[in-house]
């Protein structure tokens, strides 16, 4: 097999790998991505519950203070 041809073969086969990469690469920012907005929306959940617990601790507080 003649050198050019063994080289075609070659490029043929590394275009092939940069596309597989680059599939690969899609979808690991999609995943990356689905997942950071899973966390953030966990976290805005969990936050909201912590300050409602936090103004009612607050205002019961308050009321023993002022009912003393």
């Amino acid at each position: 097999m003649p050198l050019e041809e063994r080289v075609a073969k070659v490029e043929g086969i590394l275009e092939q790998m940069d596309k597989r990469l680059s599939h690969i690469e899609t979808e690991l920012k999609d995943i990356r991505e689905n997942e950071l907005r899973d966390i953030r929306r966990d976290l805005n959940n969990r936050s909201s519950w912590l300050l409602g617990i936090q103004r009612s601790m607050w205002i019961t507080i308050i009321l023993a203070i002022l009912t003393r």
